[in-house]
């Protein structure tokens, strides 16, 4: 399944001004101004002037919320995405309610906190941000991102995402997700329902980060990727053979083993 384009001349907007040039910009334009965001619960707010916003906007971080300021927009980020342009991008800074400018290690062990599986999620994260892929919450969709090619109001999200813990890696997760034919079924058709690829990133921490107070030990971590999909009987009436996963040696048979 390849991309859907929102409307004619979509595709070469998106290819004249690349997502890796955009996002560079951002990183730019906030190490310059020393940009600060203020930690509240699960997210970061983060206040934009007219360039900024733009650029936070055209780049997909964070969700414009409304505010009294006129001269300003306020963003509301994602502890992903929030933790990617405090770490990743090196362009943000972060204080808490007191005011403290939290290190990296004070942020990592704050968000752990709220969030246990918040090491896999921020890796699995980072493994698309850093392909250029747009990356937003696939709540709406019962997944835990979507991936978008570029932009949202240029093209349609391709892939629905799951992120699956393991230590042991291969077609499975050590947080009970799609360890059943049936779930893998749901999962499929929900996203065949939508017109997405269901995308499986199965992080494996190699033994690091259990106990980790640095987020330096996500550099261990590696993330296995594989898509499935859904076998229709009407497309594949004489054909009996597999369904082989795009990027990944783990097939679904169409009787529902692995």
């Amino acid at each position: 399944m390849g991309p859907r384009w929102k409307g004619k001349g979509s595709e070469a907007k998106a290819l004249g001004d690349p997502m890796s040039k955009i996002v560079s910009q951002l990183q730019s334009s906030l190490s310059q101004s020393e940009a600060h965001g203020l930690l509240c619960g699960y997210s970061v707010l983060l206040g934009a002037e007219a360039q900024e916003a733009n650029l936070l906007n055209r780049s997909c971080f964070g969700v414009p919320i409304t505010a009294a300021e006129k001269d300003r927009q306020w963003f509301q980020l994602g502890m992903e995405e929030a933790f990617y342009l405090h770490y990743s991008l090196n362009c943000l800074k972060i204080v808490d309610e007191d005011k403290h400018l939290m290190n990296d290690e004070e942020l990592w062990l704050y968000m752990k906190s709220k969030k246990e599986t918040f090491p896999d999620f921020y890796k699995a994260y980072s493994h698309l941000r850093m392909k250029n892929w747009v990356v937003m919450s696939g709540v709406r969709y019962g997944v835990d991102f979507v991936a978008y090619r570029h932009h949202p109001a240029l093209v349609h999200s391709e892939f629905a995402v799951l992120v699956l813990l393991s230590e042991e890696g291969g077609c499975g997760g050590a947080n009970a997700r799609l360890r059943t034919w049936s779930d893998i079924h749901c999962s499929t058709r929900l996203c065949s329902g939508v017109v997405k690829t269901l995308l499986v990133l199965n992080v494996n921490r190699n033994g690091h980060g259990d106990g980790a107070i640095s987020p330096s030990c996500t550099e261990k971590y590696t993330v296995y990727g594989y898509t499935i999909k859904r076998w229709l009987p009407e497309r594949c009436r004489e054909d009996h053979g597999v369904v082989i996963s795009e990027s990944s040696s783990c097939t679904i048979a169409e009787d529902g083993t692995k």
